[in-house]
């Protein structure tokens, strides 16, 4: 396969970094720096096994979108920490641990000065900026790196092979997913196994991401419903027909769902059409021959104690400086 473009679920990884390591990591100051060195170790692995000839770090620059907490008020609200008012209406805190808030900052700051490329888009999520990213290549593949299983939707053949390296074991233990493997895995079907593992997703709910789903409907009843029926629109279709396939129980609970499989093609579905902002790095977003600023990130190294895994980076990257 041809080098890469390589799409960093950016949040999806620090967390995971952050509840992965010690505490005890911590800067000559005594701050912590886990999810720092974590995240910095986690690149240097993929782009090791991956050897990306793009590489961007998609960030969450709205966590919990209006446009989707509209629709399905109930989405992350389970997550929500703090209600700020503001000039335009509340803020919605992400509950986040004490520790990990600045480090987020401090990944960011070490992302700018190596000159790896960030990105963001207004009101919108990490999953709308790779939504988008993905579906607009047309030349390199593309490997999307991520613990959200919600993110398996993108995956394609054509233009270009999307891929979703699912890293929820660790990165160490991460699976790839094409169609293939979606298909196979969740029973959806092969003909669209991307769009079809959203509508799994849509018809049994998610608890982590405040989805209610359709009642009595499962994993196992909504892939056999997709595999049946085609997609969603044709189990709701079935539904209201009264079709002798579907029990009478499950199609009244798909009728009464009716409002809520409405909004939720739009909560669920990542959005390919997201005005991406560039945070950091040159575009198109090469994987950096030298960091962008050697004594930025030579401070940083110093001030954080992070030395060890930004010479990973580096030597993953083949850099000739160290630090």
């Amino acid at each position: 396969m041809a080098a890469p473009l390589m799409l960093l679920d950016g949040a999806s990884l620090w967390f995971r970094a952050f509840h992965g390591i010690p505490e005890k990591i911590t800067a000559p100051d005594g701050r912590p720096v886990n999810a720092l060195r974590g995240f910095l170790d986690m690149i240097a692995v993929l782009v090791e096994r991956e050897r990306p000839r793009r590489l961007v770090t998609c960030l969450d620059v709205d966590w919990r979108p209006e446009f989707r907490v509209a629709l399905i008020p109930s989405y992350k609200a389970h997550r929500v920490a703090e209600v700020v008012p503001t000039a335009d209406g509340e803020e919605f805190v992400e509950e986040v641990p004490d520790t990990l808030t600045p480090q987020v900052a401090m990944i960011a700051d070490v992302l700018a000065a190596a000159g790896i490329a960030s990105a963001g888009a207004p009101d919108c999520e990490a999953d709308d900026v790779i939504g988008t990213l993905a579906d607009a290549e047309t030349d390199d593949p593309v490997v999307v790196v991520s613990g959200d299983r919600d993110l398996l939707q993108v995956v394609r053949d054509d233009p270009v092979a999307v891929r979703v390296l699912y890293v929820g074991r660790g990165v160490t233990r991460a699976e790839m997913f094409g169609p293939d493997e979606v298909a196979q895995k969740y029973g959806v079907p092969q003909q669209h196994p991307g769009s079809a593992y959203a509508e799994l997703a849509i018809l049994r709910g998610d608890p982590s991401d405040g989805l209610p789903g359709v009642a009595g409907v499962g994993e196992k009843t909504a892939a056999k419903l997709l595999r049946e029926f085609g997609d969603l629109d044709g189990v709701e279709e079935a539904a209201r027909a009264r079709d002798k396939r579907i029990s009478a129980r499950i199609a009244a609970s798909i009728n009464d769902a009716h409002d809520y499989l409405d909004a939720a093609r739009t909560v669920v579905f990542v959005r390919t059409d997201a005005d991406i902002a560039w945070e950091s790095g040159a575009v198109p977003a090469l994987v950096p021959d030298g960091p962008a600023d050697p004594h930025a990130l030579a401070a940083l190294v110093e001030e954080l104690g992070v030395g060890s895994s930004v010479n990973r980076v580096a030597a993953a990257f083949g850099w000739d400086e160290r630090f």
